[in-house]
């Protein structure tokens, strides 16, 4: 189960912080992700947390946001700073790894919107 927050109206050149914490029995955490999906566009992935804390962005944000988590509680962040109006979009948590008896999972959080005004 996933829990993201976080969202909210901002203007053009604030900040945002986002988090979502995974909950059940995990066994193991292979990666975490941020995606966004803008009215009446696919839904992007942003950013990525490996197991080993190697990280990957979309170019579009490359500079601007941060993805970072906390281990012990299975808690990912991403740092939104200098938001673009282009930002606005619903974003999403997804949490790839391992159950306690090895089945694999992929869960998707229930999405927190983000909206930037000019």
């Amino acid at each position: 189960q996933l829990q993201a927050c976080g969202g909210g109206l901002v203007q053009a050149g604030e900040s945002l912080r986002l988090s979502c914490k995974a909950s059940g029995s995990i066994y193991r955490i292979n990666h975490m992700d941020w995606h966004r999906q803008a009215p009446g566009k696919q839904r992007e992935f942003v950013a990525r947390i490996t197991f080993t804390s190697s990280t990957s962005y979309v170019d579009s944000v490359k500079g601007r946001f941060t993805i970072s988590r906390d281990i012990d509680d299975n808690v990912v962040y991403l740092t939104m700073n200098n938001l673009k109006p282009e930002d606005t979009a619903v974003y999403y948590c997804n949490v790839a790894g391992l159950l306690n008896g090895m089945q694999p999972f992929s869960s998707w959080g229930q999405g927190t919107q983000v909206t930037v005004s000019s």
